[in-house]
């Protein structure tokens, strides 16, 4: 059982590593607590360390990483505080109005195993009224659960915003090989990408640059009930 404060400085640090790739400083670690001391960090490090939660990397400095997170961290602790945009209501049997932008649906996106590459219009949907309306957007049905802890349901529909770059962290739909799209979280670091599952069922896929290309960013989604 972890202290409160042990408790958060490791979602700290697990965030800061999946956001960065990179450990962060004590003065940071200090910061996100709200301590006095760097004193009170080195003592919760080494608790976290004897318990078997994080690991010190030798010859390393500010290097940490993490081996597990406590059972009772809540799926926002962990994935960064993602929270969807869900738009409610009978989406097939939705009508839109004239006056709204519409979105065309690309079929079907694996959130598990890789499916094919998008394919062509099989459908549009409205766009989200939260949204820019100068965006290029386009939308894809989740099949498979793995981004399931991000609030993200086999099912639902997901908003794409078109692009092809984006930032460590974001969940994106991610072109493999030119012929396989994934829904999932991406991380970077030197020539190796890495994409993310949100559901511990499934593991990391490890990448080459070469091998990735981004086709956009998740902004919303729509859910049937």
């Amino acid at each position: 059982m972890l202290t409160k404060k042990q408790k958060n400085l490791l979602l700290f640090i697990n965030k800061k590593l999946r956001n960065s790739g990179v450990s962060p400083s004590y003065e940071e670690m200090k910061q996100s607590l709200n301590l006095k001391s760097k004193s009170g960090i080195h003592r919760l490090i080494s608790a976290l360390e004897e318990r078997g939660f994080i690991k010190r990397l030798a010859h390393k400095a500010r290097a940490l990483e993490v081996i597990k997170l406590p059972e009772t961290a809540s799926a926002n602790d962990i994935y960064n505080n993602f929270s969807p945009s869900v738009i409610k209501g009978g989406l097939d049997n939705e009508q839109t109005n004239s006056d709204e932008v519409e979105v065309p649906v690309l079929g079907k996106i694996a959130a598990g195993t890789p499916v094919e590459a998008i394919q062509n219009e099989v459908s549009r949907i409205p766009l989200p009224n939260n949204l820019e309306r100068n965006g290029d957007y386009f939308g894809l049905k989740v099949q498979g659960d793995s981004m399931i802890d991000a609030g993200i349901h086999e099912g639902d529909t997901v908003i794409i915003k078109r692009t092809d770059t984006a930032d460590n962290g974001k969940i994106v739909v991610a072109l493999i090989d030119e012929h396989e799209a994934m829904l999932k979280r991406i991380r970077k670091k030197g020539k190796v990408v890495a994409l993310e599952s949100a559901n511990r069922n499934y593991e990391t896929k490890i990448f080459g640059p070469d091998r990735v290309k981004v086709q956009g960013v998740l902004v919303s989604l729509y859910r049937n009930f």
